[in-house]
Parts: structure tokens; sequence; C-alpha cells
């Protein structure tokens, strides 16, 4: 190739970061990032107050940025969807608890876990899975409080120009949410390589010209670099003239 194949991240600008420093280092020497966030997060507080909280639930490494700076409190247990979710919260400050790589997992381990006290579940304004009302029906009686809202942007001109080249892109998806976004906005030029993080994740890519998409077996980071890794050799070999099998 005369030129690094770029590596599109749609994810707000701190999730993306935090992502692409999981990625081999030999990963990305051979990619260019380009940073075009689908989804703009807009804070609806200043203000947290925690009452009588007696634990937070975090499903978002959104959530735990926002949070970490309008809570001062580090004592109350954290409990977290998703590896990096409970990392981000670790390096706040906070001792969290990995409970899952999904919110199906937290609510059956909190539920066999039985913590003492209601929870607050800090998140977006579009959330899925009912955690709250899923928990409180189970006995843990659990509130939500949307801290801020993902405001739905267009691709950047860097991201449509690379779309629209002759270098390969390729474009990990998180949310069912992003990948319809990325879909309705995409009319792809490019060989375009695509990893998914769900089924759900893969249905609304699926409409969308690619030369392979990769869903992950398990909804977690290490899955998904593993993925990006196996298609950006793919993606490497068939632009030198290699097989890509």
């Amino acid at each position: 190739m005369t030129q690094p194949m770029t590596l599109l991240m749609t994810r707000p600008y701190s999730a993306s970061r935090r992502f692409v420093g999981l990625l081999p280092d030999a990963v990305r020497s051979k990619v260019d990032v380009c940073y075009a966030p689908l989804i703009r997060i807009a804070p609806l507080t200043d203000h947290i107050s925690l009452g009588d909280t007696a634990a937070l639930i975090f499903t978002s490494t959104n959530a735990v940025d926002l949070a970490s700076t309008l809570i001062q409190d580090r004592s109350v247990p954290v409990y977290c969807v998703g590896s990096a979710t409970t990392q981000a919260a670790r390096d706040a400050g906070w001792t969290a608890q990995f409970m899952g790589t999904t919110a199906e997992g937290l609510i059956e381990t909190l539920t066999a876990l039985g913590p003492d006290g209601p929870a607050l579940h800090l998140c977006g304004v579009h959330t899925r899975n009912s955690i709250p009302e899923r928990l409180t029906a189970a006995g843990f009686k659990t509130t939500s409080l949307a801290i801020y809202d993902q405001i739905a942007e267009p691709l950047t001109e860097q991201a449509v120009d690379a779309l629209n080249g002759s270098f390969p892109v390729i474009a990990p998806l998180f949310s069912p949410r992003t990948a319809r976004q990325f879909a309705n906005q995409t009319t792809t030029c490019a060989p375009i390589w695509l990893a998914a993080l769900s089924n759900e994740v893969a249905k609304p890519l699926k409409s969308l010209n690619y030369q392979k998409m990769l869903i992950c077996d398990q909804p977690d980071a290490a899955t998904m670099c593993n993925n990006i890794e196996i298609l950006v050799n793919a993606a490497g070999r068939v632009e030198t003239g290699q097989s890509a099998k």
C-alpha cells in the first residue's frame, strides 16, 4: 500500500481514544486513526446528589467521565457493565466491581448478591434494558438519573473523504443507535471492513456494501480489539494482492 488504511472511530472522542489505546502497537502502526464521533455527549446537570444512595451503577464510560467531575465522594460502591467502564471507574477513584459484559449479567449478578440499600444508575437519555425497573422488581431498589444526552452528529469531512476514497476503511461500531446513524450516512466507494459489538449492532450495517463484517461473540473491548486486528491484517493482504483467507 502507498498509505495506511483508515481506522474510523465513531464513538465519543474520549471513549474512542481509550479504545485506540488498547490496540496492539502492530495494529496502530498500520492505520491512520480518524476520529469522527457520531454522538456528542451533552451534560444535563452540574450537580449530582447521592442522598441515601448506597451504590452506583455505571453502564458506560461516558457516564463515568461526567460523574467523576460531579461527585466528590468515592466511598460509595460502584457496579459496572463492561471491563472498560469498570477500569474507567477505578481510574476515577471508585472501588468498582465488574458485573459482566452485558446488562443481563449485571442484573443477574446484583440480584444474586443482594446488596444493601438503594442504587442509582447514572446514564444517558438513550438507554436500553430497563435496568432500574428490573432490579427493583427483583428486590434491589434502583432508580436512574440521566446526566447527559447523546446528540447525533454527522460524519466529519475527513471521514466522508476516507469513505469516498480508494483505501480500506476499518469501522468498529459499538451501539445499535450509532450503527443506524453510520448506515444512514454512509455511501461508500472505499473498501469497508466492519466490526460490530453484537448482533443488534450488526443489523443496520447489513444494508451497506462491505468487504467483511465480524461480530463479537463477547461484547467487550478485548474481543473488539481482536476483531479489528483480524480485519486490519485481512485488508492489508487484499491491498497487497495476497489471499485474504
